[in-house]
């Protein structure tokens, strides 16, 4: 099966990491999930091995979210499909580093 190239958006602080542009195409051959866009990305970029799955467990990274026509896939298998205007290059698949903390108000005395 010939790769198709998929459109995918990286945060700022692994756009540094790797010297890449906001988005990147990288080539996915077989079905485009999540599994298929990251090894391509890691193929691709050997840097980013580790920043958004764990080494051993391949689990994603906490803090770490991918979005897919503006639907949140984080807590999905990693072998789900992903939607045809992502696989077709229409929408990008999106890594966005979460945001953790509280109102970040702090009650005074």
């Amino acid at each position: 099966m010939k790769p198709v190239p998929i459109r995918v958006v990286l945060p700022a602080h692994l756009r540094t990491l790797s010297g890449a542009g906001m988005e990147i195409t990288v080539p996915v051959a077989g079905p485009v999930t999540q599994r298929s866009i990251l090894d391509a990305l890691e193929r691709q970029y050997p840097m980013l091995q580790g920043t958004l799955r764990d080494h051993v467990t391949q689990r994603r990274r906490p803090f770490v979210r991918f979005f897919a026509c503006e639907e949140d896939y984080s807590h999905e298998s990693p072998d789900t499909p992903l939607p045809e205007a992502v696989a077709s290059g229409a929408e990008p698949f999106l890594i966005v580093g979460a945001i953790a903390g509280g109102s970040g108000l702090v009650e005074r005395p």
